[in-house]
């Protein structure tokens, strides 16, 4: 207690997200000494993984910084709306595509030996060429996904730490005394990679594990006082009703959404069927019978996140918020959480908050990691060429190298976390008619499957581009001859299914082999 009283506030908070760091580098250490050194259990955690670990797992690695800082972010500049546009919609799709897409999945990667999607969709389609071009995209489309959470840490603990060590970092406005974006940034980067790099899979299971259950009790924890505070009424119920009274009535409707905009959102959640890291989770499971759980919660689990950050960010609407943090959405949420709480609250909040982020980095940087070991340096270079030992060292060096350009490449500037999502999103839904015909279409050709990936890779690409590459937040399409707007991802995932059916109509069906390997219960 005297080492907290001779501390300022911003060194409270920062002490209690160090604090929490060390816990996490703890947990991965634990972690790698029941490491037992094969390239499965590195990569897959030998399988190993349970329902409630995959639940928590899964749940951990699809909510980022999106769902939190972005989510509370965008309901303070758009509303209520927020919600219905992906957070509704995403709890049901989710459920589907793991029951529809992760099971038979699962099946194959066990019955086969997959780890990346590249094998599975080189062995669907009896084409090597499948693999070595969907390798770059995947990573191309990833890399955003990891600027989210390494820009949305480092803003948050900029946030968070103002006024601890002013002649250390002197800055002007809040900022001042704050541990700057680089070195936040930084600091987040170098935990992942030194438990992703010692755990493996088994590490950042049991951290992701770890992770969504602090910040889903902190998440909650926040509603409760910031609701108290921002409400001011003798009860909670008074407290909540109050803080949403004042809300003005065009941040409580999405009357000033465009309806087809609003509905085209809904195409986004498919985006889960094509995440790498989320493929590689599913493989992990120790039996097909431990999706249920994740089937059955993950709606639930969504919606205890997702309501609470789109309130919060709301409320904020009704709060003194200085300009440099309304023209900044993704510190809407750290602000109100550092005005409203006391440090060592305000520290286990923010320990909350980059439990979330992190929770997400770990699985993309180790699938990142998988991914180049399997489809490029074992693939190419030959099976019987690298040792287990050797595999798990490359896909180390690799994840060194993925951090060190995100870090990088989070240094280049601002760009508001919900937009840089949904970019990312609309890459990989885009590429969900390619999954999704290779489980169940079986006139799916390897020639309709490339001509797929290319249309959706281009068609996102000149639209981002378009989009000033995420600068234009509220960048959207026009439905020709109409003033009604939609959202890019209708075009890029229409072209993409468009290019797919056409060419594989047109191209030799798959060999009879093939289709009796992934449809054994179907007459060749």
């Amino acid at each position: 207690m005297d080492l907290l009283a001779a501390m300022n506030p911003g060194q409270i908070r920062l002490l209690i997200i160090v604090v929490y760091l060390l816990l996490l580098l703890g947990l991965g250490f634990f972690a790698s000494r029941s490491f037992s050194g094969t390239r499965k259990d590195y990569l897959l955690a030998s399988h190993s993984i349970g329902p409630f670990l995959l639940l928590m797992s899964i749940f951990g690695t699809t909510m980022t910084a999106f769902a939190l800082v972005g989510s509370s972010g965008e309901a303070f500049k758009e509303g209520i709306g927020v919600y219905g546009m992906l957070a509704s919609s995403s709890g049901i799709i989710h459920s589907l595509c793991f029951f529809l897409i992760g099971v038979k999945v699962y099946t194959f990667g066990r019955k086969y030996g997959y780890t990346t999607q590249c094998q599975f969709f080189r062995d669907r389609l009896d084409s090597d060429f499948v693999g070595l071009l969907l390798f770059p995209i995947l990573v191309i489309l990833v890399v955003p996904y990891l600027l989210l959470g390494v820009m949305a840490g480092g803003a948050v603990i900029e946030a968070m730490t103002g006024g601890a060590f002013p002649d250390i970092f002197p800055a002007k406005g809040p900022a001042n005394g704050a541990v700057p974006k680089w070195l936040g940034s930084g600091l987040v980067c170098v935990v992942v990679l030194v438990y992703v790099f010692f755990g493996g899979m088994r590490g950042t299971a049991w951290a992701n594990a770890f992770q969504t259950i602090v910040f889903m009790v902190l998440g909650v924890v926040t509603f409760y006082v910031l609701a108290d505070k921002i409400g001011d009424g003798e009860t909670f119920w008074e407290s909540l009703k109050n803080a949403t009274g004042k809300v003005a009535d065009k941040y409580t409707t999405r009357e000033h959404m465009s309806p087809t905009k609003f509905f085209t959102y809904m195409l986004i959640p498919l985006s889960v069927g094509m995440f790498p890291h989320l493929f590689q989770h599913w493989l992990t499971a120790k039996s097909a019978k431990s999706f249920k759980l994740s089937v059955v919660m993950h709606p639930i689990f969504i919606a205890i996140v997702w309501v609470p950050c789109v309130l919060i960010g709301i409320w904020a609407t009704t709060q003194p918020i200085p300009p440099a943090i309304q023209s900044n959405a993704n510190k809407v949420l750290p602000f109100l959480v550092k005005t409203m709480t006391r440090p060592e609250l305000g520290g286990l909040l923010t320990a909350g908050i980059l439990a979330a982020i992190m929770s997400s980095l770990d699985s993309q940087f180790l699938c990142l990691g998988t991914m180049f070991t399997n489809d490029i340096v074992v693939h190419y270079g030959g099976k019987d060429r690298f040792s287990d030992k050797q595999q798990v060292w490359i896909a180390r060096a690799f994840i060194i190298l993925i951090v060190a350009i995100t870090y990088v490449l989070a240094l280049q500037g601002y760009r508001s976390v919900f937009t840089l999502g949904i970019w990312c999103f609309s890459g990989f839904a885009a590429l969900f008619p390619i999954v999704w015909a290779a489980l169940y279409w079986r006139r799916l050709t390897a020639a309709g499957a490339v001509s797929g990936i290319i249309a959706a890779a281009a068609c996102w690409f000149l639209l981002f581009r378009e989009s000033g590459f995420g600068k234009t937040t509220n960048f959207s399409l026009k439905i020709p001859f109409t003033e009604l707007q939609i959202m890019p991802v209708v075009a890029i995932l229409g072209c993409a299914l468009l290019a797919m059916v056409l060419t594989s109509l047109v191209t030799p069906p798959p060999s009879k082999a093939t289709l009796a390997r992934f449809f054994p219960a179907e007459k060749a």
